[in-house]
């Protein structure tokens, strides 16, 4: 996003208000530019869901400030509140809540195997993915800003929304009162290898950690690969299972928690059958929830594309992967892996195998544009605090604190009591920690 965010009005809807559970809610669509730098070209639909305390005067909601969720991903739709609890809770004290589903996502304009078929052959849609990236999230939020009739917005940003909320801050700061942001400070420069390069090593120590608290499990998970190698096991959807897509279920160990379900996982694999040994219903369906990316397919086809800056992404974790064995899945002690993206996921789910020639394109695509602009970022004005979680498996806590650095006045809260998805566990103390930090009131 070399170009200035245009500051076109965009046409804007709104639902009547609806309470829910002690929320006053409202859902809004803006129509934005495909193309930012061709605003008069072809238009999209981005939508985003009002939360407000349904027990403050309608006046007293009017007045207060907005707070735009950046959700995680690249793919995640905004959160669906059923009720405030968590961050939303503390946050809902201070401010309206507006949640994002960014483009392509939730209740946006989607982009999927089915409504990319729409735009012709691969190469149609690689060019049409292009525009999803975070310069034009960022962009859009600009729109969507001028268009509810906002000064300079705080922003929550968890993950990739982190991401988002750095080039926010290099290259719309007018637009930002504060920013917070939870496990994801983005590295500014270099290719995407250096990500994974640290990552695998923390995912390794991550299994070495639950395997000693679980030491049990080390043999179950050996066997269940082994498992897999001879005798065919198929998910709910219909295509087998392999060894590699089973170590996709390395996810739960990014959370605090959700370590521990990944035990409760794995005591329900195999049941007694007239053939033998077999892995369960129950663990097949767990296991087809895991690794399926038919509700969020731009995760897979646009993951790596979040690093890449004037250079091919060029499936960067499935090469440096090479180079440690410990994870190959005829490894004698398989271990599990992490959020990586690696090309034979477009052979094995049937959610993504229409968009492989698609996903080839964008990890060959040599001119993507800045998403940083460091310079700026070094003079930066806008107050933001960041949680780096130091064992965070997803966005490493080296590359993490090296950013803060280049970030003028981003305060850094260092915790080794939560991994990536801590703002799950204890998102209450999160966010006020991290406002409190913004606004120079200590810990909130």
């Amino acid at each position: 996003m070399s170009a200035p965010v245009p500051r076109i009005p965009v046409p804007h809807t709104a639902s009547a208000p609806y309470t829910v559970r002690g929320m006053n809610v409202t859902d809004h669509r803006f129509t934005v530019p495909l193309d930012h730098a061709a605003p008069d070209g072809e238009s999209i639909t981005v939508f985003a869901r009002e939360y407000s305390d349904a027990a403050l005067p309608a006046a007293r909601v009017r007045e207060l400030p907005w707070l735009l969720y950046l959700q995680g991903g690249p793919g995640g739709k905004g959160s669906r509140l059923l009720q405030f609890g968590g961050w939303t809770k503390a946050a809902s004290k201070h401010f309206r809540i507006l949640m994002l589903d960014q483009r392509g996502t939730g209740l946006s304009t989607p982009a999927d195997r089915q409504t990319l078929a729409l735009r012709g052959d691969a190469a149609a849609q690689a060019d049409y993915l292009t525009h999803f990236r975070a310069d034009s999230i960022v962009a859009d939020a600009e729109l969507i800003r001028r268009a509810l009739g906002s000064g300079p917005w705080t922003t929550y940003g968890q993950s990739y929304g982190g991401f988002c909320t750095l080039t926010y801050l290099s290259y719309a700061p007018e637009g930002l009162r504060g920013s917070l942001i939870t496990g994801g400070l983005a590295p500014l420069t270099g290719p995407a290898d250096r990500v994974y390069e640290a990552t695998f090593g923390r995912v390794a120590a991550r299994n070495a950690e639950y395997f000693a608290r679980y030491p049990e499990d080390r043999d179950i998970v050996t066997r269940i690969a082994r498992h897999l190698d001879s005798v065919p096991e198929y998910l709910p959807s219909g295509e087998r299972l392999s060894v590699r897509r089973f170590q996709m279920a390395g996810s739960y160990l990014g959370g605090n928690t959700r370590v521990d379900g990944l035990h409760y996982f794995l005591q329900e694999a195999f049941v007694p059958t007239p053939d033998g040994d077999r892995l369960s219903d129950t663990f097949l369906e767990t296991m087809h929830g895991l690794v399926s990316r038919a509700s969020n397919p731009l995760y897979a086809l646009m993951h790596e594309s979040i690093y890449g800056q004037g250079e091919a992404t060029n499936w960067a974790a499935w090469r440096v992967l090479q180079s440690h064995p410990e994870f190959e899945p005829a490894a004698a002690e398989p271990l599990f892996t992490g959020e990586m993206v690696y090309p034979w996921y477009f052979d094995e789910d049937p959610a993504l195998v229409p968009l492989k020639e698609t996903a080839e394109l964008l990890a060959k695509k040599t001119d993507w544009g800045p998403l940083y602009d460091t310079a700026r970022l070094a003079r930066n004005t806008v107050p933001v605090a960041a949680a780096v979680y130091t064992d965070d498996i997803y966005v490493d806590r080296d590359l993490s604190l090296e950013t803060a650095a280049a970030v003028k006045g981003l305060q850094v809260w260092e915790s080794g009591d939560f991994h990536h998805d801590g703002i799950a566990d204890d998102g209450e103390a999160i966010f006020n920690r991290l406002l409190g930090m913004v606004r120079g009131t200590g810990d909130g």
